[in-house]
């Protein structure tokens, strides 16, 4: 079946909050790379999806309580679940073994493979003009990566892997969003993510110490408010259009790494940045002329 056109107001707020989202989420990660590796991975997914029950709650409550989790699609849920776990462990492991910015740059594969897999996945449109702009953003992630040869070591490698996989979910997190309240997709991510990891946990628990509590907390609330800025964002509009605006973490990746880890903020990391920036302005720029043009 194919999707009914967006229009231009759910475009905008689409991309609106798939900004706020990535804000939210490098915050997240530069709070795990501020606990310096002293916990293991399985602990912090722990924590990033048990914690995250708070702002789900609170949705759930807001959407209309409990009568808005009815799914006829629960093994779907559960393989995003999955999915998700994989790849955020992936990215986990690499945020303490490179700079934020550089394991950002890698995970910008991402829009390009759910843009290709949403054109037979889910039956949407991607023109020309946005493969361009989308391929343009991409070579300017080639130029951040350029200076770095340690980026394609182990930790890059499994960079890599959790795009893919993250990708993956973007298309399947579309899928379900066409029958599946919001409620329901964020209730039972974390749900299974709690339990599965949960499950896992006594095979690597460290007690936290001093602000160590404070951060992993923090990185379950902002991990279940971005859950749900992302959920929403996708809803409301199609891949092609809000993934690109993935590419402003480069921005927030940048910053963090400068001001809280030292990580120095090269030429080729600016320019590569002012490049996908610039695709990411003209997506919307020339969504913004469609959608007009569709009204005359």
């Amino acid at each position: 079946m194919t999707p009914a056109p967006v229009g231009p107001a759910d475009a905008a707020r689409g991309i609106a909050l798939m900004v706020a989202a990535i804000a939210v989420f490098a915050t997240m990660d530069a709070v795990i790379k501020g606990l310096r590796g002293d916990y293991g991975t399985i602990q912090i997914l722990f924590f990033r999806m048990a914690v995250a029950a708070i702002p789900t709650l609170a949705l759930v409550l807001a959407q209309g309580g409990l009568a808005r989790l009815r799914t006829r699609r629960l093994g779907g849920h559960i393989g995003r679940t999955l999915l998700v776990l994989a790849a955020l462990g992936c990215f986990f492991f690499a945020f303490g073994r490179l700079p934020l910015a550089d394991v950002y740059a890698i995970s910008y594969a991402a829009p390009l493979i759910a843009t290709a897999l949403s054109v037979p996945l889910l039956g949407e449109s991607v023109g020309l003009r946005r493969w361009t702009a989308i391929g343009v953003g991409f070579a300017g992630v080639v130029v951040i990566l350029q200076p770095g040869g340690s980026v394609f070591g182990p930790a890059g490698g499994l960079a890599l892997i959790g795009t893919v996989l993250f990708a993956a979910n973007l298309v399947l997190l579309r899928q379900l969003s066409r029958t599946e309240t919001d409620a329901a997709i964020v209730f039972y991510f974390t749900v299974t993510g709690t339990l599965v990891t949960g499950a896992m946990l006594p095979f690597g628990w460290t007690w936290p110490v001093g602000t160590d509590w404070l951060m992993l907390l923090t990185v379950g609330l902002l991990g279940g408010v971005g859950q749900i800025l992302i959920t929403s964002s996708l809803r409301l509009a199609p891949i092609a259009i809000v993934t690109p605006f993935q590419y402003t973490s480069i921005l927030w990746g940048s910053v963090f790494g400068y001001f809280f880890f030292g990580d120095t903020l090269t030429a080729p990391t600016a320019i590569g940045a002012a490049i996908v920036v610039a695709s990411g302005v003209y997506i919307l720029y020339r969504e913004t002329r469609r959608q007009a043009a569709d009204r005359l």
